[in-house]
């Protein structure tokens, strides 16, 4: 109580309107503040919610092309303790997912504020509380919101922001540039000559999309990358890396799935991409790259119908200059260059973050920091780390949730039996 008449004691928190949260402010309502959400909803402890949209899981609703699936088997991706309906398919689509999302919020009652962007997030050491400073928007009205908690959730994830790198001339180049999180279908590209920047999964799935639409794709391969096939043997990839993982020490669990991979998809070295000297999974351990996984654009390099290009020098109107001196006549380019974490840009801490706005602990001490900051989504290992994450958090908070709830019932009993007693 002393705390709270500190924080009372503020010369600002009277400037706008301030809500005592009983319990922890999850920043963020994607899959990462959803199932921290429900599981905390399992421990019996309040929360809040806030998300910058108006809509849960912004990124898959409104920054995803059409033809996107989950890259990984339904049972890596499912949320903590509701899974996948039994009769989605093994890859579930884009609307499948969010409508998996949908009922997830509805089954745990999450009910998220939405048009809540957060300002700023800073440690109050002399009350003991976390403030959350917000900005609500709507067409009509802008509101000023302050959030005191004790614990502070950070669920804004890996990709909160689209990453534009900038290039010589793109100024002058006149055609239609748009970042991945723009591009829906390749059906407006029909016929043109297009450049994917980035060979990431999404690089090469879009080049396989822009392929499909008679459109003439070139992807820029600036460095090596390692392509290898979603399913071997009938297992997925992705499950069969986890169980040779559980046997063998790393070095030579990647030197079986390239052996795999070599056996299924032949050399690709010779189309232009090149493998990285370190393995897939230790690369993605060191680096947090993630292998491609290919669902068909190699077949389309293979035929000609994708053209693997190498870095690129500069852009001028209607063409690029690669770094080998060739220059190529070009109608549109799409940035698929990823995303970044925007945590550095509010969360004012640096104890615990890194610039970047990942935690500077790598998996699996990621999670928490000091004076009740957590952070689940950072782990780079995909949903299924999300879901790791958030069950241990709801856990640490349930415990001391428990603990002091019980404290309370009992000093609540103990002064009943004294007012009982007195008559």
């Amino acid at each position: 109580m002393e705390n709270v008449f500190r924080l009372v004691d503020n010369k600002d928190f009277f400037a706008r309107r301030c809500i005592m949260v009983n319990g922890p402010v999850i920043v963020g309502a994607g899959p990462s503040g959803l199932a921290t959400a429900a599981c905390l909803r399992d421990q019996g402890v309040p929360f809040v919610v806030l998300e910058r949209a108006e809509c849960i899981a912004s990124l898959w609703q409104k920054r995803t092309y059409d033809r996107l699936k989950l890259h990984l088997p339904k049972a890596f991706c499912q949320l903590p303790k509701l899974p996948f309906p039994e009769d989605f398919p093994e890859y579930p689509t884009k609307k499948q997912f969010i409508d998996y999302l949908e009922s997830y919020a509805k089954h745990f009652e999450i009910n998220p504020k939405f048009n809540s962007c957060v300002q700023s997030a800073r440690y109050d050491e002399t009350s003991g509380f976390w403030r959350v400073k917000t900005v609500t928007s709507t067409e009509s009205t802008r509101s000023e919101v302050e959030y005191i908690c004790r614990w502070l959730i950070v669920a804004t994830g890996e990709n909160a922001e689209c990453v534009v790198p900038e290039f010589d001339g793109l100024s002058e180049f006149g055609g239609k540039v748009v970042h991945a999180c723009e591009y829906k279908s390749g059906e407006s590209f029909r016929g043109k000559k297009v450049l994917v920047v980035g060979c990431g999964n999404s690089g090469m799935e879009l080049s396989l999309d822009l392929c499909n639409h008679n459109a003439l794709p070139s992807i820029v391969v600036r460095s090596s990358v390692h392509v290898l096939p979603r399913e071997m043997f009938g297992k997925s990839t992705f499950e069969l890396a986890v169980l040779l993982l559980k046997w063998l020490p790393i070095w030579l669990a990647d030197k079986l799935l390239l052996l795999f991979s070599w056996l299924i998809l032949g050399s690709i070295e010779k189309y232009g991409l090149n493998r990285p000297s370190v393995g897939p999974m230790e690369l993605k351990n060191m680096e947090g790259k993630t292998p491609v996984l290919d669902i068909g654009a190699l077949d389309k390099i293979k035929s000609g119908g994708i053209k693997v290009v190498p870095g690129i020098k500069r852009f001028s109107s209607g063409q690029v200059e690669l770094v080998n001196g060739e220059r190529l006549d070009i109608d549109s380019v799409v940035l698929a260059t990823g995303y970044r974490s925007n945590v550095p840009s509010w969360l004012q801490e640096g104890d615990f973050f890194s610039k970047n706005g990942f935690p500077k602990q790598r998996f699996p001490h990621g999670w928490k920091g000091n004076a009740g900051l957590y952070a689940v989504g950072f782990t780079r290992r995909g949903l299924s780390g999300a879901s790791s994450d958030a069950m241990r958090i709801a856990q640490d908070i349930g415990k001391v949730w428990k603990g002091e709830t019980k404290q309370i019932k009992k000093r609540t009993t103990a002064c009943h039996r004294r007012c009982i007693s007195q008559f």
